[in-house]
């Protein structure tokens, strides 16, 4: 049986603000792997590995999530971690307006036990991933960089679409392919 990994997203186009801070971040001698650029985006739902024959059930999944959902703008904005500045995992984007997004992410989360994918008990969190600490080396000057950028305005992001997303493992990273696009209402 064919499978792929996968995950639905929405895109986030890469501005100068967001590439500055992933630079400050790259300055530091701190042990974080950076997302790639072109990778960027905010997980709905992570699926994980799935059969290819799946798909058309993700897809009516996907379009029952936003059957009332509008098109909207959501900001990027301030700045954080995962799960503690004691214990830094994640460095992420906040975002505003996020209200529309996470109704999508629970109907996913909901919908998708049908298709044999666990539900999420911790629920959404609206965040960019920015990039992940390997090792708590270099802690202190990625909390420094973080309250650098708290209150910055990173981007004003139209939210037009949900994507089913395939994720390939390589060595150098994710390469991620999109399998399905499902537009949100006027």
């Amino acid at each position: 049986m064919e499978t792929f990994r996968g995950f639905i997203a929405v895109e986030v186009p890469v501005t100068d603000q967001i590439i500055q801070f992933q630079q400050d971040i790259r300055k530091t001698d701190a042990n974080v792997k950076l997302v790639e650029p072109e990778n960027i985006h905010i997980t709905l739902k992570f699926l994980g590995d799935m059969p290819v024959k799946q798909i058309d059930a993700i897809e009516s999944i996907m379009k029952r999530a936003v059957s009332s959902a509008q098109k909207h703008t959501i900001t990027l904005e301030s700045t954080g971690v995962f799960p503690s500045e004691n214990y830094i995992k994640v460095i992420w984007i906040g975002i505003k307006g996020s209200e529309k997004i996470s109704e999508i992410a629970d109907i996913l989360n909901q919908h998708c036990t049908q298709i044999g994918v666990k539900k999420d008990k911790r629920g959404f969190s609206a965040h960019l991933t920015i990039g992940r600490m390997k090792s708590a080396h270099g802690k202190e000057q990625i909390i420094d960089i973080l309250r650098k950028y708290e209150n910055t305005l990173f981007a004003e992001i139209p939210v037009n679409e949900i994507l089913l997303k395939k994720s390939t493992l390589t060595p150098k990273g994710p390469i991620y392919e999109t399998l399905s696009t499902i537009p949100l209402y006027e």
